[in-house]
């Protein structure tokens, strides 16, 4: 047996994508509820063939690059601000500040988002929500779980999106109708982002996405130190 330690989610995707092509059922114990998960993961992946993937195709076609980047720029922009509040909850002072330049600087000079000047000033980017707070403060994942239009989640990360929510700057827009835009608008963004990514989901599709969510979960909740042990003679 080998242990290391993975400092980049590329090689952690990579390890995930070898264990789900080498040993399909290797996290079953992670998931006593498939049955259910594999219904649910059929109707949101039948609703994505038949409206959203089609819809989000569209918007790349007719939608130049550099609109399609201040777009993803303005919503990563509104993230920062649940990053920013998860990252006090945690007790990561120095990234809160970061966050807080972040938000500070793509907000005025960055034009409300839409370009992104913190990165080029060296600031860096960091990815925090409150199932990744309650991880930290060791709150099991407890079972996979497979949620009704949000995909692929666990007990612990379905109970952070509560308080999430309530972090969502477009959640306190008062027009309604600006408000519902903006979330279609974020949802079509998001699956833009995940085209590219499709392309490698191999096999069984369910337990493909099932490992590489879980792996990639781990990862954040560690902060990128993830143990991950494997047999040498797989490789």
């Amino acid at each position: 047996m080998l242990k290391v330690t993975l400092k980049k989610f590329a090689f952690v995707s990579t390890l995930a994508l070898t264990c789900a092509a080498t040993s399909v059922h290797a996290q079953d114990d992670r998931d006593p509820w498939e049955g259910f998960n594999r219904a649910m993961f059929t109707f949101n992946d039948t609703l994505d063939r038949a409206a959203i993937k089609p819809i989000t195709k569209g918007y790349q076609f007719v939608t130049p690059e550099l609109a399609q980047t201040g777009v993803n720029n303005f919503f990563e922009n509104l993230r920062d601000v649940r990053t920013l509040f998860n990252n006090v909850l945690q007790g990561k002072v120095d990234n809160a500040f970061q966050d807080f330049a972040r938000i500070t600087f793509n907000t005025t000079f960055g034009l409300a988002g839409l370009i992104d000047v913190a990165s080029p000033m060296g600031i860096p980017k960091h990815n925090e929500d409150f199932g990744q707070t309650l991880g930290y403060w060791g709150v099991n994942s407890g079972p996979y779980l497979v949620l009704p239009l949000f995909g692929p989640s666990t007990v612990r990360d379905t109970a952070g999106m509560f308080p999430d929510f309530y972090l969502d700057p477009v959640k306190y827009v008062d027009d309604r109708a600006t408000r519902n835009s903006l979330m279609a608008l974020r949802l079509v963004d998001t699956r833009s982002q995940l085209l590219k990514a499709e392309r490698i989901v191999s096999g069984d599709r369910y337990i493909f996405i099932r490992d590489a969510y879980l792996q990639r979960r781990e990862f954040l909740v560690r902060d990128g130190q993830v143990d991950v042990q494997f047999d040498e003679t797989n490789f």
